[in-house]
């Protein structure tokens, strides 16, 4: 029997304990904030021409807070919230937290069938909702089904007189009875309802609490080393934890300044809002930042304010980081790593780790939380530097998914540790690196091959500018490499070329055998590629049903 490996070289760490965790509700740290730095800019919206200080922010909070109390919604209520980013996306997230009601995020791109599930699960009493965003629109889908939700009492149109109205019924209601409401609440009650998009059935409701999302914006916030004196350029959407949490949570319990550039994400107004507004920090998914990166006139912008910021949301790709810290001035910029049912982060770079982790790594466990990567198969905690199932356990577990134990006992274990489903390896010093899904790993001919690994690889070719690897189905090795890429303009790639360019440079069955150009992913608003599209276009596109078999 092999010995087993000592605690010490173990793939388990804890977080430090300080600072301590805020013991306080949303409304509770907004209080303090504003009390601490009310006359300091709180919310700058660009495409609106908003510009509020916190003390001004504090007082449309508070008329959306007693508008609820008003129009009769109570602690436990749920209230759904279907729009871009705007300044109505943040009045409705602090005051459904003052006065107890659950907030539920439902995703932009979302169509009647996904809107319908989304406010049924949650039994939404209530809907606040944008007119028409892009391609969608809203009011018309809100009609189609509203017949069908009986539960859905009243629907708000941001940015119409139903809007003005609501906010007129709350003169009703004094400031008070909204504080008398904010005493009943604990930091542990429920508070927010985001759903995940799962690869089979329907998306999951991730039920998060005060302190689940207040913690995690402010130790998110701390890693960045946040002062009341940063400006957070925030291009990412509120419906997600980016936007919500990180940007919205992360920037009230520091005092700084939350910018918003547009509606959606536009690379040109991103990069002019940083300028424009002096932001010394800048958020966005790993595309958002290649976007930016290949605008034309990128030279043209000033980003010398820029320190900090943050990517996350998927895998970030080492050469796009250094991009970030050479070109972007982003000397401090941090991955942080996580999900919605972590709200979200559990690791994250510092500010002042070595560059080759701060690029390389998706950082060390957040303070008050314990991580651990374990073997898939058994459960048992593999060695330092081997890959495994990553686990989180601490404050910022989730609740659990709404209204489903079965699969909240699948996602969170006895013990309550959260398996995420994500491939990962931990290196002496406690830096984590994701690999990968443990879905999306490729078994080519019984050698695992981890994606992330030769996307890394082919980012280092001076005519890619973004890839995507995948398995594809084959007979004689089960699945077989497959990479998209996007090229540089003016810029070709084929299959030989790239096999070329990987020989003798990684080993020889982690080569793509097939090599398709794609102009654009297809990915979800918070910019995820969806991988599983991309494998069911090449099956069809390189004709590969007949090597589809029943193992594969």
């Amino acid at each position: 029997m092999a010995a087993a490996t000592p605690s010490s070289e173990l793939s388990h760490t804890i977080g430090a304990t300080e600072p301590p965790l805020l013991t306080e509700t949303i409304g509770a740290n907004l209080a303090r904030t504003v009390s601490d730095h009310g006359e300091r800019e709180a919310l700058v919206v660009r495409h609106q021409g908003i510009r509020w200080t916190y003390t001004q922010l504090w007082d449309e909070v508070d008329a959306v807070a007693r508008a609820l109390v008003a129009r009769g919604f109570e602690a436990g209520d749920r209230i759904g919230i279907w729009a871009p980013n705007c300044a109505e996306w943040v009045l409705v997230q602090f005051a459904t937290a003052r006065v107890g009601v659950i907030l539920v995020n439902i995703n932009p791109s979302y169509r009647t069938h996904e809107v319908q599930y989304a406010l049924e699960q949650s039994g939404c009493k209530g809907l606040f909702s944008a007119v028409e965003f892009k391609t969608s629109d809203y009011a018309t889908m809100v009609k189609e089904v509203r017949d069908d939700l009986p539960d859905l009492e009243q629907v708000v149109f941001i940015g119409t007189e139903e809007w003005t109205s609501f906010l007129a019924d709350g003169e009703q209601v004094t400031s008070d009875q909204v504080s008398v409401i904010e005493t009943t609440l604990t930091p542990d009650d429920a508070i927010n309802i985001q759903y995940t998009s799962g690869t089979t059935g329907y998306p999951k409701g991730a039920t998060l609490s005060h302190a689940n999302i207040l913690n995690n914006g402010f130790f998110v916030g701390e890693a960045c080393d946040y002062t009341a004196e940063d400006r957070v350029c925030v291009p990412v959407p509120f419906y997600h934890c980016f936007g919500m949490v990180m940007g919205t949570l992360g920037c009230s319990t520091h005092g700084a300044t939350n910018v918003v550039p547009n509606d959606g994400f536009d690379p040109a107004l991103t990069l002019q809002t940083v300028a424009d507004e002096q932001c010394t920090s800048l958020y966005g998914v790993p595309t958002m930042f290649i976007a930016q990166l290949a605008e034309a006139d990128f030279a043209s912008h000033d980003l010398s304010s820029l320190r900090t910021g943050i990517m996350a949301g998927s895998s970030c790709p080492i050469e796009v980081m250094n991009q970030c810290v050479d070109k972007m001035n982003m000397a401090e910029v941090t991955i942080a790593y996580g999900m919605t049912e972590t709200s979200p982060v559990s690791t994250q770079t510092a500010t002042d780790d070595p560059l080759d982790k701060r690029v390389g790594t998706v950082g060390r466990v957040q303070p008050h939380v314990e991580i651990k990567v374990v073997d898939p198969e058994t459960g048992e905690t593999v060695a330092r530097n081997e890959p495994g199932e990553f686990c989180t356990k601490g404050y910022s577990v989730m609740i659990g998914y709404w209204n489903d134990p079965e699969r909240t006992a699948e996602a969170i274990d006895g013990d309550g540790w959260m398996h995420t489903g994500d491939l990962a390896v931990m290196d002496d010093e406690g830096y984590v690196n994701i690999v990968g899904r443990i879905k999306d790993m490729i078994i080519r001919g019984g050698e695992n091959v981890y994606p992330r690994e030769v996307e890394e690889f082919l980012y280092s070719h001076p005519d890619i500018r973004d890839v995507q690897v995948i398995g594809v189905p084959d007979k004689k090795y089960g699945e077989e490499v497959m990479a998209w890429v996007q090229v540089e303009p003016g810029k070709t790639v084929d299959a030989a070329g790239i096999k070329e360019f990987c020989s003798g440079k990684i080993a020889h069955y982690k080569i793509p055998r097939y090599v398709e150009v794609i102009d654009e992913f297809p990915m979800t608003v918070t910019g995820k590629i969806q991988k599983y599209q991309l494998v069911e276009r090449a099956v069809e596109q390189l004709g590969l049903a007949d090597q589809i078999t029943e193992t594969a």
